[in-house]
């Protein structure tokens, strides 16, 4: 695997989506949660896609229960919670682990590809972010701490 278009998760309504779909945008990959202390990134990921999808950047956001049960709801649930709460209409996608056995392998190559402070391949929390360039290679990973609005300028470097 040399790029995320190798991959091809389910999207949120349960049918494969070929990230390959995706090739020739700047993307940023976070996985959310609905009940966590970070969710209203939400608000700033949306903000995000809608100033620059025009030209060429998407947000592809990954639900996972995996950090305190903070993403319990199954599909429908967290579809509606995103668009009634925060106008979410960038692509989502199925529930997934990170971390562990069953991780994603798409989470396996994200953080083989641009581990975590020393070293360290594991996801912390909810809503890492990998920044991905046109090519569909990780540019750069960043904690859930850093906020969406702190990205304009790398984005912008890449589009």
């Amino acid at each position: 695997m040399s790029s995320i278009y190798d991959f091809t998760p389910d999207s949120l309504a349960g049918q494969p989506q070929a990230l390959a779909d995706y090739r020739g945008q700047v993307a940023l990959i976070v996985n959310v949660a609905s009940k966590c202390g970070f969710t209203p990134q939400y608000a700033g990921l949306q903000a995000l896609y809608a100033r620059f999808k025009d030209r060429g950047f998407v947000v592809l956001g990954f639900p996972c229960n995996q950090f305190g049960s903070q993403e319990p709801g199954d599909a429908t649930e967290i579809a509606s919670f995103c668009s009634t709460s925060y106008g979410v209409d960038f692509p989502m996608f199925a529930k997934i682990d990170v971390n562990g056995d069953g991780a994603h392998p798409l989470y396996q190559f994200l953080k083989k590809a641009e581990p975590g402070i020393l070293g360290t391949e594991a996801i912390k929390w909810n809503f890492t972010k990998f920044l991905i360039d046109r090519e569909g290679r990780v540019v750069e990973r960043f904690a859930p701490t850093t906020s969406p609005e702190d990205l304009v300028e790398r984005i912008e470097k890449l589009l």
